[in-house]
C-alpha cells in the first residue's frame, strides 16, 4: 500500500493547494469523496485495467459516471489521472487530502466505538476532553460494537484509548498466561 500512498501524495497536495488558494476545502472534499467512491467500484476498477480502452475513454466514462457532482476542475483532475493511469489512487488521494485539510483547519476525526449507545451529553463531554488533550477541534463519530462487551475505545489519529471490557480481559489473559 505504500506505493499507492506515494502515488497519491503529490496529487493530494496539489488539490489541497488549489482548495486552499480558493478557500473552499468543502467543495473539494465532496468532489474527492464522489471520485473515490466511483474509483472504488469493482466495475470501474475493471475498466482501469482493460487494455482495449484508451486512457481518454476511461477518463470520459469516469467523468460521465460522476456527472454534475464534479466541476471543471474535478474533470481536469480526472483527465490527468486517467492520462497517467492513476485513477485507482483516488481513494488514497481523498484520504491524504482530508488529512491535509484537517491539519490546516486544526481538526481531527475521532471514532468512539462503544458496546452500548452513548448519550449526546456524554459525546460532547468526550469531544471536549479530546479537544483539550489534542489541542484541536474534534469531529466525533460514534459506532456501536457489541463485541466489546462493555466500555469503549477511542481512536483519533495515532491516539488509541481502549477502555473496553474486551481489551481488559485480553490483558488479564495475557498476564495470567505469562
Amino acid at each position: 500500500m505504500a506505493e499507492i500512498s506515494n502515488i497519491a501524495r503529490p496529487y493530494a497536495q496539489a488539490v489541497f493547494e488549489l482548495a486552499d488558494s480558493g478557500g473552499d476545502f468543502g467543495h473539494w472534499s465532496d468532489a474527492l469523496r464522489t471520485m473515490a467512491l466511483v474509483a472504488a467500484d469493482p466495475d470501474m476498477r475493471a475498466l482501469f485495467n482493460n487494455p482495449r480502452i484508451s486512457r481518454r475513454d476511461t477518463g470520459r466514462v469516469f467523468t460521465d459516471v460522476c456527472g454534475d457532482r464534479i466541476d471543471g476542475q474535478g474533470r481536469n483532475l480526472i483527465r490527468l489521472l486517467a492520462q497517467n493511469r492513476r485513477l485507482h489512487a483516488l481513494p488514497a488521494i481523498e484520504e491524504q487530502y482530508e488529512t491535509l485539510r484537517a491539519e490546516a483547519e486544526r481538526t481531527i476525526r475521532a471514532e468512539l466505538e462503544s458496546a452500548l449507545p452513548v448519550s449526546e451529553q456524554e459525546l460532547q463531554r468526550i469531544a471536549s476532553a479530546l479537544k483539550a488533550r489534542l489541542g484541536r477541534d474534534v469531529e466525533l463519530v460514534c459506532k456501536i460494537n457489541e463485541k466489546l462487551i462493555g466500555g469503549a475505545a477511542i481512536r483519533a489519529g495515532d491516539l488509541v484509548i481502549d477502555g473496553s471490557v474486551r481489551a481488559r480481559l485480553e490483558k488479564l489473559a495475557a498476564a495470567v498466561g505469562a
